[in-house]
């Protein structure tokens, strides 16, 4: 039985266009048979990817954690867990506004600043930040496992940096106990400018968007992270959620 799929357009474009054309860019088997469409998948096939194309409108990374999901799920679900696990998130505190987090970007004062700073004693020099403040709000769904960091450096009001993240049974999908992580950031266009370049601190030699182009390796990094700290405590009899965080 053929059910009524995309009828609603056909008409629409009888109508306007005198044409039940399908629309551009449309590929289904009704109107592109096998013989069109493997030359059009096999053309997306390569050995070597541009970087932009990769990391450029989306970045996202996977990978497969020996850990059972719900336990993973509510770990990450504490915002404090970023603490562990991310490479340059640290000290968060709660602020007065209930769910809202401030920590520091220890990447924040750039690269050559970071350099200087280390270079002084205890690893302080004055007039430089070698850290940005950066607002967190976590929001989950447990019934999807979803975990969605809201997030934005420098004021807490506007938390336009979204990391999306989903904890996935392994079973499911991988036939093997576990969990599968799936994280996905878009490039919002406050990527490419701070849209509140007031309260960001004087001086601050970089903005959070000048790393865009190292998202993808850096999240691996961070989500590797993730899963060591995940399975060293699974496989040891640890509860995921470690007692500071209780």
């Amino acid at each position: 039985m053929s059910l009524p799929a995309l009828e609603d357009i056909t008409t629409h474009r009888l109508a306007e266009a005198g044409s039940g054309e399908p629309i551009e860019g449309l590929v289904r088997i009704e109107t592109t048979p096998k013989e069109q469409a493997t030359p059009l998948i096999m053309e997306g096939m390569r050995s070597v990817y541009p970087h932009d194309q990769v990391f450029g409108e989306y970045c996202t990374v996977n990978d497969y954690i020996d850990c059972p999901p719900d336990e993973l799920f509510d770990y990450m679900a504490d915002t404090r867990s970023l603490e562990e696990w991310t490479y340059s998130l640290r000290g968060f505190t709660p602020t007065e506004e209930p769910g809202l987090w401030i920590a520091y970007d220890r990447l924040g004062g750039g690269a050559q600043t970071m350099a200087e700073v280390s270079r002084q004693p205890n690893g302080k020099k004055p007039g430089i930040r070698a850290e940005s403040a950066i607002f967190t709000r976590t929001v989950v769904n447990r019934e999807a496992r979803t975990v969605d960091y809201h997030c934005a450096w420098d004021q807490g009001t506007h938390l336009w940096m979204i990391y999306l993240m989903r904890v996935v049974d392994a079973k499911v999908v991988f036939d093997k106990p576990g969990s599968v992580v799936l994280w996905t950031n878009c490039h919002h266009p406050f990527y490419d400018k701070n849209p509140y370049p007031e309260t960001a601190p004087p001086k601050r030699p970089v903005w959070v968007g000048d790393f865009w182009d190292m998202f993808g390796p850096g999240h691996m990094l961070e989500l590797k992270n993730l899963k060591a700290i995940a399975e060293y405590r699974h496989h040891h009899g640890l509860p995921v959620i470690p007692d500071w965080m209780r």
